[in-house]
């Protein structure tokens, strides 16, 4: 079982992670941004990842940090869970309408950190939560990750559906990349190592 647990603990943001690449989509998630923890419950079910999260942050003078905390934390997660990256398919890639939204996200867990993020028209915020966080979140994740990440909008008006598709389309991409592959023997590269 590829499980992880990581803590990380700053002068702004305590942060505790468990993540199970090959679950079946539970979720136990604790922190002080809603909108996030809504986000990431999608995100881990349409995924199949079980997570557990338990986040407190300086949330009194925004949600910056806590957010791109938990986003660092996630992505030093999985990078550590998939290790060497032998028997996985390594590419993922997929389509997700949410109503109005469509939206399409392509990813490579090449080690190398790329994040191209197309997604405009949104709205500041969803209730209380700053829109413009999703792009912090998803950098700090492929940084972390080492992630190259594409997300593109392809339609859509409404805020929430949009970023409730990235978060769904992100996760089933993830899942496929991470997948084992019998086929595949070491790893998914001419070079013999990612």
């Amino acid at each position: 079982m590829r499980i992880v647990d990581i803590k990380r603990e700053t002068s702004e943001t305590e942060i505790s992670l468990k993540i199970n690449l090959d679950g079946s989509g539970n979720s136990n998630i604790d922190t002080p941004v809603p909108f996030l923890n809504h986000m990431l419950d999608l995100f881990t079910r349409h995924g199949l990842f079980d997570l557990d999260l338990e986040a407190k942050g300086d949330v009194e003078i925004d949600d910056h940090h806590t957010v791109e905390d938990i986003g660092i934390v996630l992505g030093q997660a999985i990078r550590k869970a998939i290790g060497d990256k032998a028997g996985i398919n390594r590419y993922g890639s997929e389509f997700v309408p949410m109503d109005d939204a469509l939206v399409h996200i392509a990813l490579d867990l090449s080690g190398r950190y790329y994040l191209n993020c197309e997604v405009d028209g949104l709205k500041d915020k969803v209730g209380e939560f700053d829109t413009e966080l999703v792009e912090e979140f998803f950098r700090a994740v492929a940084f972390n990750l080492g992630l190259n990440l594409h997300i593109r909008k392809l339609a859509g008006y409404n805020t929430h559906h949009i970023i409730e598709g990235i978060f769904k389309a992100f996760g089933r991409s993830l899942s496929k990349a991470v997948a084992m592959n019998e086929r595949i023997t070491g790893v998914m590269s001419t070079k013999g190592k990612l």
